[in-house]
């Protein structure tokens, strides 16, 4: 996968797979203390421990549709490659999560890429869900709630193609203040 984005799209939809109705993404950029580390919790089903030991197998998959399932091996590989490393936790019937640690500074760590558009597919695609996006750097935080979102559009649903552009420019704006 190109980007960091990507690896955010590709996990969380394992959560839209699990039913879970809300996930959690935390960013975490300290380029003082050369961290970067993305941990995304949802409270969908969960996984066994047969299936937790095996998940970043390239060679393993739950899905019927395909024989590999390249994208947590990947990431892992993406953050070992900077001197991080990646810790999944899962309960069945609880939810999983998962914290991907990276060198901020290191030549291998993907650049995030395009994560307004990510989260704006993600609420657009998924409008039954709830997302919370939490950005944090040196400079601030900036927290992304579809809840609150939801609140004030008053049932206007967040797949409207003008909404989403708006929270595209949204997400945007607030993050060129911290990052």
């Amino acid at each position: 996968m190109k980007d960091l984005a990507m690896h955010i799209l590709d996990i969380i939809q394992n959560s839209v797979r699990a039913k879970a109705s809300c996930v959690e993404l935390a960013i975490v950029e300290r380029q003082k203390e050369d961290l970067f580390s993305i941990e995304i919790k949802d409270n969908g089903s969960g996984m066994t421990e047969e299936v937790l030991a095996k998940v970043c197998d390239p060679f393993f998959t739950t899905r019927s549709t395909r024989k590999v399932g390249l994208g947590l091996s990947l990431l892992k590989q993406n953050a070992e490659q900077t001197g991080g490393s990646l810790k999944i936790e899962s309960e069945e019937g609880k939810g999983t999560s998962l914290k991907a640690v990276f060198t901020y500074s290191h030549l291998d760590r993907p650049d995030l890429g395009d994560i307004a558009g990510t989260m704006v597919l993600l609420v657009g695609a998924n409008p039954e869900m709830d997302f919370l996006y939490t950005h944090i750097s040196d400079k601030g935080k900036y927290v992304f709630d579809t809840k609150e979102i939801k609140e004030i559009l008053e049932g206007v649903s967040v797949s409207d193609v003008e909404i989403m552009k708006y929270l595209k420019e949204m997400i945007e704006e607030n993050l060129n203040t911290i990052i």
